[in-house]
């Protein structure tokens, strides 16, 4: 099934890979460039701007693909589940599971390349980068559990999560520094766990990163073990009708 999802995901178009690049590379040029017209395009609170750009929207779109590959993973595979063994849990898994390891090796390329290019994008704690990558993958792999058995049990849920992502977006403090909004705004945004696994990235990447206060990976882990086990609940629950759909 992995290979089967693999092969469906990097060969759907001669440009799969070609546009797996593109997008986060011109996501960060446009910024770069609004940034620079604004002025101040340099450094953000102690780190120098592509990079910090680079870790937030990729992070992001580890996250994003993740949810809204999940929607469609049943659905697809429904002329698998004459197998008994194959269940509706079991494509959602494999579709998180293989964006996380292509979202790896993106970003992976995006850090060597970055560093070819003297940019300040090699990570000062690795090991603190590696468990907050992770912690944002699982995150999304929780999101999408839940996602993928409410949109088949509802439809009308996945075309509101796809509208969202554009404000998850912003909201999520990828594109821009979320510390100069007011408290009363910052602490609700704060309930958004996203916010807090791309600011702990970012901590792990930049010596002299500060980011702001209240930024805790309990309150990540926590959210996505929340999200993991409910999203397992749902598609124990409903199987058969997962199945039937």
């Amino acid at each position: 099934m992995f290979m089967r999802e693999a092969l469906a995901r990097t060969t759907v178009d001669r440009f799969a890979w070609f546009w797996m690049i593109v997008e986060p590379a011109a996501h960060v040029a446009v910024m770069v460039l609004l940034r620079t017209f604004v002025g101040n395009a340099k450094f953000v609170t102690g780190a120098e701007f592509v990079p910090w750009m680079i870790t937030g929207l990729l992070a992001f779109f580890l996250f994003r693909e993740g949810l809204m590959r999940s929607l469609g993973a049943i659905d697809a595979n429904k002329g698998l589940f004459a197998y008994r063994q194959v269940k509706p849990v079991d494509p959602v898994l494999v579709r998180c599971f293989l964006e996380g390891v292509l979202k790896t090796f993106i970003f992976l390329l995006f850090i060597a390349g970055g560093a070819l290019l003297g940019m300040d994008i090699i990570p000062h704690d690795p090991l603190s980068a590696i468990a907050s990558w992770l912690s944002i993958w699982l995150l999304g792999v929780g999101a999408g559990l839940v996602i993928s058995a409410s949109d088949a049990l509802i439809p009308e849920i996945g075309r509101v999560v796809r509208i969202a992502m554009l404000p998850l977006l912003i909201i999520s403090g990828a594109m821009f520094p979320l510390d100069f909004l007011s408290y009363d705004i910052l602490q609700y945004l704060l309930y958004n766990p996203i916010v807090h696994g791309i600011e702990s990235l970012r901590l792990s990447f930049f010596v002299g990163y500060r980011s702001m206060n209240g930024i805790s990976m309990i309150y990540l882990w926590l959210c996505t073990l929340s999200l993991i086990a409910f999203g397992l609940m749902l598609h124990i629950r409903y199987e058969k009708r997962l199945k039937a759909q």
